[in-house]
């Protein structure tokens, strides 16, 4: 079982993070940090050549409603997505909420999750 789901796509990563960041807008969530991984370790005097940018993204309704239900879910809020480049071509992924959230072992968040993973994963098909 695979924990995260990832497409590539022919854009470039600049355009790729907007059109992502776009799409998630449309789905109610809401980017609320972003580490670009590549200016972060030159900061640290380390070369790497490959843009690789971090998301944290979040939809408050969703994200109140599981806390509601479990608080110790928040350990797995906010939902982590990235865009990357790799050879040729740049992804763009996800880890799967349903699989973070099913450690938890509790079906009213699992079922939560589920319709989150739905929502991102459209988000991520759209911006590709």
């Amino acid at each position: 079982m695979d924990i995260n789901y990832k497409v590539a796509t022919n854009k470039s990563f600049e355009l790729a993070l907007e059109d992502l960041k776009t799409s998630l807008n449309n789905h109610s969530f809401g980017v609320l940090w972003e580490l670009n991984f590549k200016e972060k370790l030159e900061e640290k005097g380390l070369d790497f050549d490959k843009n690789f940018k971090v998301l944290e993204v979040c939809n408050p309704k969703k994200a109140k409603e599981v806390l509601d239900k479990h608080i110790e879910a928040g350990y797995f809020l906010p939902c982590k997505m990235v865009v990357y480049e790799n050879n040729e071509s740049v992804i763009i992924g996800m880890l799967k909420p349903t699989s973070l959230i099913g450690m938890m072992d509790n079906d009213e968040l699992s079922s939560i999750a589920v319709e989150v993973e739905k929502e991102l994963m459209s988000s991520i098909n759209e911006a590709k």
